[in-house]
């Protein structure tokens, strides 16, 4: 993890971190179920047929920015198609001194209450890093269409799409994360010199890998770390997976802060982090050219949508 770049944000330190109270059980069942089946593994597809037929998308490379473009126009495809540009929902780069912008989709509710859900668009080859083929499919162009669905299907709802459920949701696609979690360490440091309330941050940083898992005879199940995170906001998302999952979670330890979901921390927000599997059985194919498509699982991918589906929906409605 890189913070040369901004060195106040680990400075300002976890002692500023105000403790939220989250759900003690899910309580928006009789909503969300009756959405999960509009999750479209064949969307998820699509999109990441597209992103990652991207050369690479490495944050200073040219890829990097066409890429970031491209998902722009869908994360704004999405909002407009549902209607909620309407009601004040937006989709906008935020822009960096490297060449990638992120990506930050708002849907506002009838509060400042925020609750962020992200993953990192850029990818990288690590023997090539700057013009090395790099397709990303798991890392992270899985998180990054996992999240773009989960935000399609929320916005069928007329609460959210109008503007009114209690908190605002935030769907967040991160540039630079391989060259430190740059993009993200921008952003919440920008949210933190702001005042923004975010009461909850969930990364999800590959969803779509799970060969070694079920080669290894174990069951296919959704990864939750349990170093580096907020602990209160985890055992949440135990209950939103087994609530709304058909697979059980696994708990598993990156041994670092290992994605963006650090920066949230680092600028005193709840954070969380939710992976394809347990750590010693993630894709060994990342940051290669061997990082395709024929390496990710669509229905393990909707597995992890259901789950952001739900966490966006309860917490969207949760007294925060």
């Amino acid at each position: 993890m890189d913070i040369t770049d901004f060195p106040n944000l680990a400075a300002r330190s976890i002692e500023a971190r105000q403790a939220v109270i989250y759900p003690s059980a899910v309580a928006q069942s009789a909503a969300v179920r009756p959405l999960l089946g509009s999750l479209s593994k064949s969307n998820m597809q699509s999109n990441l047929q597209t992103f990652s037929g991207y050369f690479n998308r490495y944050y200073r490379s040219t890829y990097g920015v066409q890429s970031s473009q491209w998902l722009q126009g869908r994360a704004q495809s999405v909002v407009t198609a549902s209607g909620a540009d309407r009601y004040g929902a937006t989709v906008k780069a935020f822009t960096h001194s490297w060449g990638q912008s992120s990506i930050i989709a708002t849907i506002p509710g009838r509060s400042s209450k925020t609750v962020v859900i992200g993953a990192h668009l850029d990818s990288i080859n690590l023997n090539n890093p700057s013009s090395g083929r790099a397709p990303g499919a798991d890392d992270d162009g899985s998180g990054c269409v996992t999240i773009l669905e989960a935000m399609r299907v929320l916005l069928t709802s007329s609460t959210f799409a109008q503007g009114q459920a209690p908190n605002t949701i935030e769907f967040h696609w991160y540039a630079a994360e391989e060259g430190g979690l740059l993009g993200s360490q921008a952003i919440f440091q920008s949210y933190k010199n702001a005042g923004r309330n975010v009461r909850a941050m969930l990364e999800q940083d590959m969803t779509g890998y799970v060969q070694a898992t079920l080669a290894a005879g174990q069951r296919e199940s959704v990864g939750i770390i349990t170093d580096f995170v907020d602990v209160s906001l985890t055992e949440f998302i135990k209950k939103v997976v087994t609530a709304y999952c058909a697979i059980p979670y696994v708990l598993t330890k990156c041994g670092y802060a290992c994605s963006d979901h650090a920066s949230a921390t680092k600028a005193g927000y709840p954070s969380a982090f939710v992976i394809e599997s347990a750590l010693e059985y993630n894709s060994g194919f990342i940051h290669t050219a061997q990082d395709t498509l024929s390496t990710v699982s669509y229905d393990h991918m909707l597995e992890h949508a259901k789950m952001t589906l739900g966490f966006a929906y309860e917490l969207g409605f949760a007294t925060l």
